[in-house]
C-alpha cells in the first residue's frame, strides 16, 4: 500500500498536521505530497509549462482537495484535473470545510468522487481519514491508465 502517492491539497497549516497525525494513527503509510495552494496542484499535475506528468507512477492514487486555496480555488483545480486524459480518472475527494451548497454542487457536477466536510473534533477525523484511507485505497479498484 504505501507506494501509492496521496496528494493533499490543503493551505492551512493545522488541517494539515491533522491529516497526518490522522494518517499516522491510523497506520496509512502512504508518501503524502503536500501542495499549499492550487497554483502549486496544478504545478503538480501540469509543470510550469501546462503539460501534464507523463510517468502514470508520478501520479496520486487519491487527490484530498480542499476548496478555498490561495491563488487558485480548488474548484478551478478539480476543472483542470478533470479537463486532461491523463488525470481526468484520478480519484478526487474534496475534504473541507465549506457547508455552502454551491460549492456541494459546484464539486459533482466538475466529477469530483466524494465531498467531505472536514469534522472539528480529532476523533471524528481520525476516523473520516481512515476510512478514506480504507476505501480509496485499499478497497477501490484504479483504471491502468
Amino acid at each position: 500500500m504505501n507506494n501509492k502517492k496521496i496528494l493533499l491539497v490543503e493551505d492551512n497549516p493545522d488541517d494539515i498536521e491533522l491529516t497526518l497525525r490522522a494518517f499516522r494513527k491510523n497506520n496509512i503509510l502512504n508518501e503524502i505530497i503536500i501542495k499549499r495552494d492550487g497554483a502549486e496542484a496544478l504545478d503538480f499535475f501540469f509543470g510550469k509549462d501546462g503539460v501534464a506528468v507523463n510517468n502514470c507512477n508520478d501520479l496520486p492514487i487519491l487527490t484530498m482537495l480542499d476548496l478555498k486555496l490561495p491563488k487558485v480555488d480548488g474548484l478551478d483545480v478539480l476543472k483542470k484535473i478533470r479537463s486532461d486524459k491523463r488525470t481526468k480518472l484520478i480519484p478526487v475527494v474534496i475534504l473541507t470545510s465549506s457547508n455552502e451548497r454551491s460549492d456541494l454542487l459546484s464539486g459533482y457536477e466538475l466529477g469530483c468522487n466524494s465531498y467531505i466536510r472536514k469534522p472539528v473534533d480529532f476523533n471524528q477525523f481520525t476516523d473520516t481519514v481512515k476510512q478514506l484511507g480504507f476505501y480509496w485505497l485499499l478497497i477501490n479498484e484504479i483504471p491502468i491508465l
